[in-house]
């Protein structure tokens, strides 16, 4: 079991990192060249917004379904229309909630319109997740992770050839953008509910209010703690939007978005990392083993890569940037610099914010691991606040930079306080050792970004490739990516 478990978990992997961040970084960045800043930042604070509430299209039922399949796969055809039916009742308090706050925000007109599409991708997201959740409690590992892409193929097979084959002849909004996406839920959901019905036979939808009910209360704390950290991490846009005048907020929304994009992509990895701890801690506590070992081989895994990618872009933000975006029609050059300008400092501090994510990744999911969503929740609480007392003070002043300023804090202050948790339950030991190689490693990769931007004489490309195999080079060399005793405990984990 654990050799198909590590087999299909590396075809997940592997088509994730494949596909994801060539939508990312090929398909959505290409969209915002050419629709412009501002309408993309339109379209960003929207799907922020929206995404703002999505626990409440789940409520953890996804979680707890593939468990419970998992476990009962006899139960699939009844939990399948029972739940089925509690997803479409949520979709529309969802779609109430949405629109209803929407209204109240200030949204109107074109931002309604498009908050309608958004929200229904949002839906649409939704059930494709939750029929996946069916086919790997049945492990059907294979099929899922075909379906964990498919979505993202199908939008790069139409935005491919709507954006280079110029299909429209340079009339391509952001609305196109989001009916490609709609078409290409809607295909998904399709191919994964008739791979679900092939296993459960004829779909009956039901009304069963005490399993419902049953499903709600148990999924309350942690439906909450998704909420919390879904504002602190998702609604620096949507207060940029709200806090500015018009058209101000929508372009820098859309800055705050260029350099986001590499965060997304970034997250994109951290949490296929995080979804591979999780039954290991789960299962390690039950069986009252230490888990101290592997806490800290995925540590400084996955700390020490995004130090390496947090430093380097200290010294080559800027041409990155430049190297991604292109000036928008009617746009000057000195307001396209001013642009880049901007989004190189976000970007500055947002990989530097990948840094404490990527270390909540490992903490937090021990911490839900162990059950301790009640420490989780008020560590999010706290996070919320710092995030909106921060953007609301500096987003007047800063504009963009303010925002991601906001997000460093929070992100390092939610960080440090799980660490402190994870010591004081887990009663770990300071290892002065891994402190110490991390401490050699910002100072040696500090020194190497300065002397390679400063005397260097090839181009940047050379440097950047230069200082990000230094760090790796490093960092097997100070023990900190030891990919073979992580694989070891793996393999010898039932």
């Amino acid at each position: 079991m654990q050799k198909k478990f590590l087999k299909n978990l590396g075809l997940l992997l592997f088509l994730n990192l494949l596909v994801k961040p060539f939508w990312i970084l090929g398909v959505d960045r290409q969209v915002q060249n050419v629709v412009g800043t501002e309408e993309y930042g339109l379209y960003f604070t929207i799907f922020n917004f929206s995404y703002l509430f999505y626990i409440f299209l789940d409520l953890g039922i996804t979680n707890f379904n593939n468990r419970n399949i998992a476990q009962n796969n006899q139960l699939l055809s009844k939990h399948l229309a029972g739940i089925g039916t509690m997803k479409l009742i949520l979709g529309i308090l969802y779609g109430i909630i949405i629109f209803s706050l929407g209204i109240i925000w200030g949204y109107k007109g074109r931002e309604l319109y498009l908050l309608a599409w958004v929200g229904t991708n949002q839906f649409l997201l939704s059930l494709i997740l939750y029929v996946r959740s069916n086919l790997s409690g049945l492990l059907l590992f294979k099929t899922d992770s075909f379906l964990s892409v498919l979505d993202r193929l199908i939008m790069i097979l139409i935005c491919g050839f709507l954006l280079w084959f110029n299909f429209f002849k340079g009339l391509f909004t952001i609305e196109w953008f989001v009916y490609s996406q709609t078409a290409a839920y809607l295909i998904t959901l399709l191919i994964a509910v008739i791979a679900v019905i092939n296993k459960s036979g004829r779909l009956r939808f039901n009304w069963n209010l005490p399993f419902f009910i049953l499903i709600a209360k148990k999924s309350l704390p942690f439906a909450l703690l998704v909420l919390l950290m879904s504002f602190y991490n998702r609604i620096d846009p949507v207060l940029l939007k709200k806090l500015l005048p018009s058209p101000l907020g929508e372009e820098q929304s859309g800055v705050y978005a260029q350099a986001f994009r590499l965060l997304d992509a970034g997250q994109n990895f951290a949490l296929l990392f995080a979804v591979l701890l999780l039954p290991l801690f789960s299962k390690m506590i039950k069986l009252k083993q230490s888990v101290e070992k592997l806490v800290k081989l995925s540590a400084s895994l996955i700390i020490s890569g995004s130090l390496i990618i947090a430093i380097s872009s200290i010294f080559f933000a800027h041409d990155i940037m430049l190297l991604m975006y292109t000036i928008n029609a009617g746009e000057t050059a000195t307001h396209f610099a001013i642009r880049i300008d901007q989004s190189a400092i976000i970007f500055k501090l947002l990989m530097f914010s990948f840094v404490a994510i990527s270390a909540n990744y490992i903490f937090g999911t021990l911490l839900t691991a162990n059950n301790n969503l009640k420490e989780l929740n008020i560590v999010a609480c706290g996070g919320l606040i710092i995030n909106l007392t921060l953007n609301i003070l500096l987003i007047p002043y800063l504009q963009s930079i303010g925002s991601a300023y906001a997000s460093l804090s929070t992100q390092i202050f939610t960080a440090i306080l799980q660490v402190i948790i994870v010591i004081k339950i887990f009663k770990f030991r300071l290892n002065y050792n891994l402190i110490r190689n991390f401490a050699i490693l910002i100072a040696v990769l500090l020194s190497a970004g300065y002397l390679l931007s400063e005397f260097a004489s090839f181009s940047w490309e050379i440097s950047l490739f230069i200082m990000l195999s230094l760090g790796v080079i490093l960092s097997v060399l100070l023990k900190l990516l030891h990919v073979r005793e992580f694989m070891a405990i793996l393999k010898n984990e039932e």
